[in-house]
């Protein structure tokens, strides 16, 4: 029954009205050899939950129940002064540098295949960054010569040398990271950068020609240079790249300041910012193909998203994993990071690459200690997403409320979408209730076949929009089985608390 301050607002839903096929590469995961990520988050011999690699048990069970497909290494900032060369070898004679990213000591306990041991334990995709900072273009094709080809050539021989003589076969290579950054070292103007990443690409791919290439994209939207870098990145390097990265982080900055000065509206309407990201992008794609008359296709690579905006020292101070930019996330950090993949399903004929930033401890779904672990509030929307989005995103028609937003105007209080595997006949809808203070009844319609049946309900919600879990209270804000409500003849009828996310799965009879 609806009650009297409850909203409502209505969903149609048409199997073969869609979007694009969802990439299962677009619940990506990112690991940089900053703060605790990689030491004292997935690698950490001295803890007693360490296996005989170092690798955290727990840890690698909470990151497959997320289920990462790609997972992109080792930066990140600290990518453009890394040296390959120092992480492999005996452990006793790798060398200790100063990383100059983020000011700590980087030991190079964990390196090239401590990483391909992580990736292969989990079941992911490994995608690496190369150094176009400091690093040459021959560095990048000689890791390339490393990773990836059979042995009888130097770097080759070497990798076998170090315990691993099969190749690794690593597909998907990123040029650089964020080199429009005056913060990158080796920062380079667009011109200049897409001229160095041409000839990277050449001899990566002269090198071995089965990989794909990521050129860099802008670091955000606020950088003055955007959006005519990408324009300027994508036309000189059309031919030799495979993808273009973006960047971005949201947050809700001002909330020390006086209420009315609080902009949670705006911030729970991030998708808004989200999808013109995409569009503003994938606009100069077409412009650059249409320029070069060409018939490939570039398709975008969002390796790096997240809320990030209250852990933001930067300065390790030169210690070994330093305790940095450890954010604590928060019922409305959820709910925006459930937009944010929403977004993904939106976008899915152009945004086939995604990777949270991070994975472990450093603005990241998991949180450790020497002796345990939680599950941060933003875990739960990106585990569901990666659940059961399957199979091609659906164009959803939305018939909802909207209310006035500061940043974006008229908003609509409800975020939807939907994803269907004809294959198998699954379906999921994914629905975030914006509203701070009113439920929302929402009455979903499937306007070709009906559902056999629901197979699946889950939602989280909360009064508090700042509510967080912690090590003494891991489970406050989680995600939680619902009763399936009544499917009636293609219809069925959901009440949506204010802030909240909800999941329904369905089956249908497969193709």
């Amino acid at each position: 029954m609806t009650t009297p301050e409850a909203l409502t607002a209505r969903v149609s839903l048409h199997t073969r009205r869609t979007v694009g096929a969802i990439s299962p590469l677009i619940f990506g995961g990112f690991a940089e050899h900053m703060g605790r990520c990689i030491y004292e988050g997935i690698y950490d011999p001295a803890s007693p939950l360490a296996d005989e690699r170092g690798l955290r048990s727990d840890v690698m069970a909470a990151l497959r129940e997320t289920n990462y497909r790609i997972m992109r290494y080792p930066g990140g900032n600290f990518v453009s002064g890394y040296r390959w060369q120092d992480g492999i070898g005996p452990k006793a004679e790798r060398p200790r540098r100063r990383a100059l990213a983020w000011r700590s000591t980087e030991t190079n306990q964990f390196g090239p295949h401590e990483f391909m041991d992580f990736a292969r334990e989990l079941g992911t995709e490994p995608m690496w960054a190369v150094n176009l900072g400091t690093g040459s273009i021959q560095d990048a094709a000689d890791l390339v010569e490393y990773m990836n080809l059979p042995t009888g050539t130097h770097y080759s021989d070497l990798r076998a040398a170090n315990g691993q003589r099969e190749g690794y076969g690593v597909k998907y290579w990123c040029l650089g990271n964020e080199m429009d950054g005056p913060w990158q070292i080796g920062h380079l103007d667009a011109a200049a950068y897409a001229d160095k990443a041409v000839e990277a690409a050449k001899l990566m791919r002269w090198t071995d020609p089965g990989i794909k290439t990521i050129a860099c994209g802008s670091s955000n939207t606020a950088m003055d240079t955007f959006p005519s870098w990408d324009r300027t990145v994508l036309e000189r390097a059309w031919e030799h790249i495979d993808y273009f990265s973006m960047h971005y982080y949201a947050g809700n900055p001002n909330m020390g300041e006086p209420k009315e000065q609080v902009d949670t509206d705006s911030y729970l309407a991030s998708s808004v910012h989200f999808d013109e990201h995409v569009d503003t992008v994938a606009a100069a794609i077409r412009l650059a193909k249409a320029q070069r008359r060409s018939r490939k296709d570039v398709y975008l690579c969002w390796d790096e998203w997240n809320v990030w905006y209250r852990a933001t020292g930067g300065d390790g101070e030169w210690a070994e994993a330093p305790h940095i930019l450890e954010e604590v996330y928060n019922l409305e950090d959820a709910l925006v990071v459930a937009q944010w993949l929403g977004t993904f399903l939106r976008k899915a004929d152009v945004v086939k690459i995604a990777c949270i930033a991070q994975i472990v401890n450093v603005i990241a779904p998991i949180m450790t200690r020497r002796d345990g672990m939680f599950r941060q509030t933003i875990f739960y929307p990106l585990t569901l997403f990666s659940r059961h989005a399957a199979g091609d995103s659906l164009d959803v028609l939305v018939d909802a409320p909207t209310h006035e937003t500061r940043k974006f105007g008229e908003v609509p209080l409800l975020d939807v979408t939907a994803s269907f595997d004809a294959p198998s006949g699954d379906g999921a809808v994914f629905l975030v209730n914006r509203s701070q203070g009113q439920a929302m009844q929402v009455t979903l319609n499937w306007e070709d076949v009906s559902p056999g049946s629901l197979t699946g309900a889950w939602q989280m919600s909360g009064r508090d929009p700042r509510a967080a879990n912690s090590f003494e209270v891991p489970d406050a804000v989680t995600s939680r089985p619902i009763a399936l409500p009544v499917l009636d003849g293609g219809k069925v009828t959901l009440l949506l608390p204010p802030l909240s996310f909800t999941v329904l799965t369905s089956r249908h009879a497969p193709a």
